[in-house]
């Protein structure tokens, strides 16, 4: 790997033996995967993958405080994944204990060590941090040291960033150098794609679904899609956006796919087209059937398969303020249909702080909370980590939730059915 001299410097303790073992660290990560030279990081902002002061992550902490005692603090100020706990959240007692006795008992402490490393505020905790009103949106060619999933993959192909899949740590180890490996997605050749997937279904495929058979098909490679562009349009517009931002999230969390092409859509491919596709380049066609058979293949691991639900969770990545709206028209209306007045299973829609104060100011805010529906900034994957909870019979119509938990995938208008009429 081929440093400059600047770069060198800093290795060699010029800036400290701290920053000297955070550069150390990331030279090697370099290293590791043939990087050939390190390149500014030019974000205007980080994001944190690492959010909760679980209890077990006590050389996380301890690290932590030797950036701050070093002063080797982030470059950047930056957001953060969700916080774990909401009071406003349904737990029962014991529940409660265990989060607050056994599991997150480190957060307020954690939460003042990400303060003084460079946190942007107290509300910038979300996985959707690229959502305006977070302000935290990278522009096209910005070089990103992220480590959240579901946010390198839409920075990297709805925006145009550039980013590799980083590690948790490894994410305020760039900013903090300045400097992250050149390799991967990063480098033109490696934003090339490996697979063409043609979208042969006959009506708008559901976004979670679609991105989890992509991912479970070309795992860590690049996809270009074709036929996509049919059921979203050629105009990145807000309902683009989040359409993208949930498939996108599921080609992360079933696969590894850190970056997608939408022909005639996503910004590299209306301005490279068919260029970006490699040479010998496999095929996936997805139609009805192919849907279908993924959806099928979900397993269910509740201990009851028949039990009913006890809680439904929306919004795994955050739900964006134009979703909020539109859920609450949909739970309004089916509602209304079924002659029920409020929800029949606890449901709790998550957004990120922002966007949440913004919802608040807007009629739907009271209209939403006159179905029962719950608002939250919770991360719903934090919550069902404790072992209570992941007993309960949970559903979701996020494929990153059901990949990494307990609960179980339905699809949307299923889950509308499930939370206003009771059916399935």
């Amino acid at each position: 790997m081929q440093l400059t001299e600047k770069q060198k410097q800093i290795l060699d303790g010029a800036e400290g033996e701290v920053k000297a073992k955070v550069m150390r660290t990331i030279v090697k990560y370099g290293e590791a995967f043939d990087a050939d030279k390190l390149v500014p990081v030019t974000s205007q902002y980080n994001h944190l993958v690492t959010s909760f002061g679980l209890k077990m992550m006590k050389p996380v902490f301890d690290l932590m405080q030797q950036l701050i005692d070093a002063g080797a603090v982030s470059g950047q100020k930056f957001s953060v994944d969700p916080r774990p706990l909401d009071p406003n959240v349904p737990a029962n007692f014991l529940q409660n204990f265990i989060f607050n006795n056994f599991m997150y008992t480190k957060q307020a402490s954690y939460e003042e060590q990400l303060k003084q490393l460079g946190l942007m505020d107290d509300n910038a905790f979300t996985c959707a941090c690229y959502l305006d009103q977070m302000g935290n949106k990278p522009g096209k060619g910005d070089v990103l040291s992220w480590a959240e999933s579901s946010a390198v993959v839409y920075a990297n192909s709805v925006l145009g960033a550039r980013c590799n899949r980083n590690s948790g740590i490894i994410d305020i180890m760039g900013s903090i150098a300045g400097y992250v490996p050149h390799f991967g997605l990063l480098t033109d050749e490696g934003r090339k794609a490996t697979w063409v997937v043609r979208i042969a279904t006959t009506k708008k495929p559901e976004a979670q679904l679609l991105g989890s058979a992509i991912g479970m098909k070309v795992m860590e490679e690049v996809p270009y899609i074709v036929g996509l562009d049919k059921w979203l349009g050629t105009e990145l517009d807000d309902a683009a956006c989040t359409y993208l931002k949930d498939f996108g999230a599921a080609t992360a969390s079933n696969g590894a796919v850190g970056l997608y092409h939408v022909e005639n859509l996503t910004p590299e491919a209306i301005e490279q087209g068919t260029a970006l596709i490699k040479e010998g380049a496999k095929e996936y066609v997805i139609d009805d059937a192919e849907l279908q058979r993924v959806y099928d293949s979900y397993p269910v691991i509740w201990k009851n398969k028949e039990a009913k639900p006890k809680l439904c969770f929306m919004g795994c990545p955050h739900m964006s303020l134009q979703q909020l709206k539109d859920w609450t028209d949909r739970v309004e209306t089916a509602l209304a249909e079924a002659g029920n007045k409020k929800v029949l299973i606890p449901t709790v829609f998550t957004a990120p702080p922002a966007v949440l104060a913004e919802f608040e100011k807007t009629p739907y805010a009271a209209r939403l909370k006159a179905t029962g529906v719950i608002t939250s900034y919770i991360c719903p994957l934090m919550y069902m980590n404790n072992p209570l909870a992941g007993k309960m019979p949970v559903i979701t119509s996020s494929n990153k939730l059901r990949t990494y938990t307990t609960a179980r995938y339905y699809t949307d208008d299923e889950i509308l059915l499930q939370i206003t009429k009771g059916g399935k």
